[in-house]
């Protein structure tokens, strides 16, 4: 539970005292004449002494019970209930999937209905092999279960799906079988060295590639939740729910950004099967954070990298510790930040190499795996961005299924989705309080002014001051302008207001339309940008409860944007990044990195009088008179004595099992 900005303001300015620590606790109440969620702030950590309720003021009122995200324990008796109605199809389940339903996977989907209040889930069967995943492997079986009652005795199978046939049982289906009204398709039991979408390497180990390694150990620091590398100072942590998230940024000592956090990932998916075409994944309902495991040393980030562990407490009463689940590393980007080479005038070459400190994280949220990537370069700019891989989900292929996809396999359909990832970037641009200003190009028609006989187009910069959270919020897919500043009212050496530039590069599908039911709890895709004033009634533009709920969102960031003034205000801003995906071929076995990452920049514009990487260390500077091959003349020539020797790596070792 973060401290109220003020509060941690006072503290990290140097004169107040250190806020105590604090957690939030969510309570389900199940066993109450009106069961709810309730939320308590407990501490100071890590001895509590005072828990406080703050369900009414955060949210208005008592959280109704209907809402709360699905446990452990509620999938573990769903699955029972689904394997006990499986027993009743035994020649379907025999003829169609060489199975007696106990070694088909179950893959639920959400929302879970059409109205508050409904608690009912499209579950998906899959056949499972063992070491690979079932994603890709639909057995054309899907089943409605209606689990809204808390007696677990209570819940019962609804429909049943299969290969475009609704029934109302599994007898129903067993007795169509029989019958012979009915099209089956018979599946091959897989074989784990030939199943679709296996990552079992087909070659023996070739050399070595390239490695990273650091000739005279790593360059950053890091000290509890705190890393230091060549002016950036950063603190960062992971919320269980919603994931990665990072506090007071600072550059050459001065705070830019208070808070950098994920808010929300969006899957979207399209299908002609039930539980595809109903499937919106509010993922940090499932929980961004909680599902960051151990990163493999030299795939997920560099051998030598530093990993730290993250601890968490969800359903249990002991806290659990992910080890090693994020990493921190410097990279050479293997491409010159900026360079010159000079044949004018005067010989010389300058140039400085693109290193940048990586703050990185990988959540594997069922079947997708989610890179998160926090960078920082020396040029005084923040990037963030999101790299998508893992197994993509998938439909039994029938009817006009392509529709929807593209088929991958005998009878799997690549099922079309988007992906939307929403981040809160709360900026202090050489202070609290700024304002969002915007420049774009227009081309004006001129008369030359040394003949007056011609006429040119003349570019010229066109700037505005933008007054109301209505005028700064961008909408999805619209044209951004093309230079959007968070602009302190301090001007630089040159006279012009020092400010951070966001840049966003994204290519997101297109938003739910607004008339949806369950648009509101999505909101934040309206917008790809959207700037509003800061407030600590908002803390987040999402709920864990909206996946459950989403009809009548706990948190509905619509409500965020209402006009307020936004000049020499602290200011934030919500920022929406994705792609719309249409899975293929090449997505198997799993989807690749390339082409798949999304994301924005946060770049000084004017903040500094010059480039601040004119300071770094690793610059290079030459000229023709010089030798240089000297390695007091150029650091590079160094490298031959300072990187002779083998790097000393620790063993490989893996514990996230």
């Amino acid at each position: 539970q973060a401290p109220a900005k003020a509060e941690g303001l006072r503290f990290l300015e140097g004169g107040g005292a250190r806020p105590p620590r604090e957690a939030l606790a969510v309570l389900y109440f199940g066993n109450q004449p009106e069961p709810n969620v309730t939320e308590y702030v407990v501490g100071p950590l890590p001895m509590p002494a005072y828990h406080r309720d703050v369900t009414v003021r955060r949210y208005g009122g008592p959280l109704p019970y209907h809402r709360r995200p699905v446990t452990g324990r509620e999938y573990a008796d769903i699955n029972a209930l689904i394997r006990q109605e499986l027993r009743k199809a035994p020649r379907f389940l025999a003829a169609c999937c060489q199975s007696d339903g106990t070694d088909l996977a179950i893959l639920t989907t959400a929302p879970r209905g059409f109205q508050s209040g409904d608690r009912a889930t499209w579950f998906v069967l899959f056949q499972n092999t063992p070491g690979t995943g079932y994603y890709l492997s639909p057995v054309g079986l899907e089943v409605l279960v209606e689990h809204r009652d808390l007696r677990v005795s209570h819940w019962q199978l609804r429909q049943v799906f299969y290969n475009g046939q609704y029934l109302a049982s599994t007898q129903d289906l067993e007795d169509a079988f029989v019958t012979g009204t009915l099209e089956v398709i018979r599946l091959e039991k897989p074989q784990p060295e030939a199943v679709l979408g296996s990552m079992r390497p087909r070659q023996e180990p070739a050399s070595p590639g390239p490695l990273h390694y650091e000739p005279r150990g790593p360059r950053y620091s890091v000290k509890h939740n705190r890393v230091t590398f060549q002016g950036w100072s950063v603190t960062f942590g992971m919320n269980p729910n919603s994931g990665p998230r990072l506090f007071d940024i600072r550059y050459r000592g001065k705070r830019i950004i208070y808070e950098l956090s994920l808010q929300e990932a969006l899957a979207l998916y399209g299908s002609n099967c039930p539980g595809g075409m109903s499937t919106r994944y509010l993922d940090g309902s499932f929980g961004i954070g909680r599902f960051a495991y151990e990163l493999v040393r030299g795939l997920d980030c560099p051998y030598t990298a530093t990993y730290v562990d993250q601890h968490y407490l969800v359903e249990s009463e002991t806290p659990k510790t992910n080890q090693n689940s994020l990493c921190i590393f410097e990279h050479d980007a293997a491409i010159p930040l900026r360079r010159h080479f000079s044949d004018s005038q005067s010989l010389y070459f300058g140039g400085l190499r693109r290193g940048v400190l990586v703050i990185r994280t990988i959540s594997t949220l069922i079947n997708y795996d989610y890179i998160w990537d926090f960078m920082f370069h020396s040029s005084g700019a923040v990037e963030v961005r999101v790299h998508a891989t893992g197994y993509i989900s998938s439909s039994f292929l029938h009817g006009r299924g392509t529709d929807y996809g593209n088929r991958v396999g005998p009878h799997t359909l690549g099922t079309m989705h988007l992906h939307h990832i929403h981040y809160k970037v709360d900026l202090d641009v050489d202070g609290q309080l700024n304002s969002l200003e915007t420049q774009d190009m227009e081309y004006e028609l001129v008369q030359d002014p040394w003949s007056k006989q011609s006429t040119l187009e003349r570019p010229y910069l066109r700037r505005a001051r933008l007054q109301t959270e209505e005028e700064a919020a961008f909408p999805l897919n619209a044209p951004l302008p093309r230079y959007l500043c968070f602009a302190s009212p301090n001007p630089n050496r040159w006279g012009h207001p020092r400010s951070y530039r966001i840049q966003i590069t994204s290519s997101a599908g297109e938003h739910l339309p607004i008339s949806s039911p369950m648009e509101r709890a999505i909101s934040w895709g309206r917008y790809q940008l959207a700037v509003t004033r800061r407030k600590e009634e908002e803390p987040s533009s999402t709920s864990i409860y909206n996946q459950n709920d989403p009809w009548t969102p706990t948190v509905a960031f619509a409500d965020f944007v209402n006009n307020e003034t936004i000049t020499n205000e602290d200011l934030v801003a919500w920022i929406s990044v994705g792609f719309l995906h249409v899975p293929h071929a090449e997505d198997v076995p799993n989807t690749v990195t390339v082409g798949n990452s999304v994301g924005f920049l946060l770049r000084p514009y004017n903040y500094f009088d010059e480039d601040p990487s004119v300071d770094s260390p690793d610059g290079v500077y030459f000229s023709g008179e010089q030798d240089s091959g000297v390695c007091g003349t150029n650091p590079l020539s160094c490298l031959s004595i300072t990187a002779a020797c083998v790097p000393q790596l620790p063993p490989f070792h893996y514990r996230g099992f």
